[in-house]
């Protein structure tokens, strides 16, 4: 059979569900890649996308790590950022009037030292109208306590409960880490914790020395390890997460790691995820999330698949 024959002609519905909220297409942005939005909007109609998903909100301000804290490797870059933001009193005077605007679901990433600080930070963003889904930042690996809640599943599940609680309109999203030996362990935590979506994988830990200097090239020393180098295995994860908790529970998962075209996102979804967010390969090419939606959806126009959503978890072994 032609794979192009009368592909035009084929309607498509890339719209995705995640746990009530309306998505017109499965790409989102990645956390930390785009800032608040005017920084990414000079470059990317930002309306064009399924979602668009903030950096890191935590209560108060934090001025992240020392320079440099960013380093190319092969296939990928280290991040060590260090959640540099404006903390939440000024997220909410300054950015979110610009987020209200956006016609798209707006997903925040919220981090924290504490219970305390993740509860006060997701109280408060459950009432700002725009904002549809908070996405608990617990795998973050170039702070120090990045990931003391997200590798400990009976830590992680208090820590969802208690975020869940406060929040009575926005969806609650877990943001799963690599950095563990049973990612599907914490994924089950996250489910029983309240958790409504997934989302993974976040950095692999990381770091890069200066053969000359013999020094660290971050001067975190470690950081995020982010980009196609990642891509296998959060392909892997995805599929983990979803063939031993999510499909059974019926809880949406967000894919990431290294997507740079629509064949990558592809991957993700046929392993399981619902939805892909693009992060890294916005810095090579602002525009790469919309060549993924077209890639996409050209995707399924020549394999005559009607919806999006009839890829997910399509895997054939």
């Amino acid at each position: 059979m032609d794979d192009t024959h009368d592909a035009n002609s084929d309607p498509v519905d890339l719209s995705v569900d995640l746990a009530g909220v309306r998505m017109q297409n499965p790409v989102m942005t990645a956390s930390g890649t785009s800032g608040y939005g005017p920084e990414y909007a000079p470059y990317i109609d930002i309306n064009a996308l399924g979602a668009f998903v903030t950096k890191s909100v935590t209560l108060r301000p934090r001025e992240g790590n020392p320079q440099p804290r960013t380093v190319e490797t092969a296939s990928g870059m280290l991040n060590a950022i260090g959640l540099a933001n404006v903390g939440l009193d000024r997220f909410i005077a300054d950015k979110v009037p610009y987020l209200g605007t956006l016609r798209v679901p707006v997903i925040v990433n919220v981090a924290g030292h504490n219970l305390e600080e993740y509860v006060a930070v997701c109280r408060a963003l459950d009432d700002v109208p725009c904002v549809a889904i908070v996405e608990l930042n617990v795998s973050c690996p170039n702070v120090e306590d990045g990931l003391d809640w997200g590798t400990d599943a009976d830590r992680l599940k208090r820590l969802v409960s208690a975020t869940r609680a406060v929040l009575n309109r926005a969806k609650l999203m877990v943001k799963l880490t690599p950095n563990t030996g049973d990612v599907a362990a914490l994924a089950r935590a996250a489910i029983d914790g309240g958790a409504a979506i997934l989302s993974m994988i976040n950095t692999l830990r990381g770091m890069a020395i200066n053969v000359d200097t013999r020094r660290p090239m971050l001067a975190n020393v470690t950081g995020g390890l982010s980009g196609p180098a990642i891509t296998p295995v959060a392909v892997f994860m995805v599929h983990e997460v979803y063939e031993k908790v999510a499909r059974e529970a019926a809880i949406p998962i967000v894919g990431m790691g290294g997507i740079r075209t629509w064949r990558d996102a592809a991957e993700f979804i046929i392993a399981g995820a619902s939805a892909v967010a693009v992060g890294t390969a916005t810095f090579i090419d602002p525009r790469a999330p919309l060549a993924v939606v077209d890639g996409l959806e050209n995707h399924l126009r020549r394999h005559h698949i009607a919806r999006i959503a009839d890829l997910t978890g399509t895997l054939t072994r």
